[in-house]
């Protein structure tokens, strides 16, 4: 809650900080905003009295004649809000790429990461983080992995096709395949510098398609090099 009383010890004793905090409208016009103190109690406390909150910061403005009003309001859009967030959903990578092998491990990873925004609701400033918790992947080929913790990671040139990770794949035909990523961000908010709060809900984006091509290798005993000779089975000038 948000002690309009600003009582840092006791019921009798004010934060100094809030004797010398000003709160001046932030519009031409507007209301004068009220110093307070954010506190907390445990949910196991039916109706806390002021003995059971526990300041956690403060002092700061609150810009609102009924703030136990305004917080709840908040509270009730703040998840449709968070939604509408222009988050950037980060980029799907893949090793090797565009042409991996078919039966080789291929490396996928994501670029995604915590991101926050400063939106103004109902009047009021709220501070919003977006965190990636949970990635999907979709590999085009009817297989996908997650929802997993794993963002993935990228691995020297050396060990492509040859290291599995988490969330490597093996495509198991050839063919074009169009991969992508969902990440699933969770939320925290916070109103007016007061403590961050979660969001019960997540925000699921998902990246634009990334066309793997899936080639196979094929073997062959030949007699030359491809300078000795550069039509020789294999090589860039060979017969098709």
């Amino acid at each position: 809650m948000a002690d309009v009383h600003c009582r840092a010890d006791g019921p009798d004793t004010v934060d100094p900080g809030c004797l010398a905090l000003s709160c001046p409208a932030t519009t031409p016009g507007g209301d004068e905003g009220t110093p307070v103190i954010w506190k907390q109690a445990p949910k196991s406390i039916t109706n806390p009295g002021w003995t059971n909150w526990i300041p956690i910061s403060g002092p700061t403005c609150l810009y609102d004649a009924k703030p136990e009003n305004v917080l709840a309001n908040i509270a009730t859009r703040i998840l449709n809000d968070f939604r509408q967030l222009p988050v950037n959903p980060g980029t799907l990578q893949a090793q090797p790429f565009p042409h991996t092998l078919k039966g080789g491990p291929t490396n996928f990873y994501t670029t995604a990461t915590e991101q926050a925004f400063n939106v103004t609701i109902l009047g009021q400033t709220v501070h919003l983080t977006a965190t990636p918790a949970s990635f999907t992947y979709t590999f085009g080929d009817g297989t996908s992995l997650g929802p997993t913790p794993a963002a993935g990671y990228p691995i020297p040139e050396a060990d492509w096709l040859l290291n599995q990770t988490r969330t490597s794949h093996t495509y198991t035909a050839t063919g074009n395949y169009p991969a992508t990523i969902t990440t699933s961000y969770t939320g925290t908010y916070s109103v007016n510098n007061g403590p961050p709060l979660p969001i019960n809900g997540t925000l699921d984006l998902t990246t634009e398609p990334k066309t793997i091509h899936v080639w196979k290798t094929e073997k062959a005993l030949v007699a030359d090099t491809c300078q000795e000779n550069p039509t020789s089975w294999g090589c860039p000038n060979a017969e098709k």
